[in-house]
């Protein structure tokens, strides 16, 4: 039983943080980054460690 209630809080916790997040800030797909920028030029940019400095 202890479990079930574990996993169940953990599934509502999530559930919540999911709502939380559409909720504050709804999607937009225009400032999204693109989901495969392999040879598309984009670069990496924030906290990427393997980037070389230029």
């Amino acid at each position: 039983m202890t479990r079930h209630l574990t996993a169940g809080i953990a599934v509502l916790f999530l559930g919540g943080l999911v709502l939380f997040d559409q909720a504050t800030t709804p999607p937009n797909p225009y400032k999204a980054p693109p989901l495969l920028a392999l040879g598309s030029g984009a670069e990496a940019s924030g906290g990427f460690c393997g980037a070389l400095p230029k």
